[in-house]
């Protein structure tokens, strides 16, 4: 099983975006980490599972919250590169691959 490792970017995106449901409800922050928790566990047991979007970046999806995950797989790790919620501009994270 691959390991997973977060970028500086993606890892301030997700803290950003926890932190604002944490501002709203604690319940609901606590929802958004374990659904994230969740998704980080299934790209690491199966990374190749999930579709390429751009170039060689793949996208794993939260069923609950309107974020998704878009990494890259490197030899044996894979490296998120955004926790990204799906209004914004898919351009700002394609700038990072």
């Amino acid at each position: 099983m691959p390991s997973v490792v977060f970028g500086s970017a993606a890892r301030a995106e997700l803290i950003e975006a926890r932190d604002w449901y944490s501002a709203r409800d604690a319940e609901l922050a606590a929802r958004f980490t374990a659904e994230v928790e969740r998704v980080v566990e299934q790209i690491a047991a199966a990374p190749q599972h999930f579709p390429v979007v751009y170039r060689d970046v793949r996208r794993a999806r939260c069923r609950r919250f309107p974020y998704a995950l878009f990494f890259r797989i490197m030899d044996e790790t894979v490296h998120v590169i955004a926790c990204f919620h799906s209004r914004r501009d898919p351009r700002q994270w394609q700038r990072r691959s």
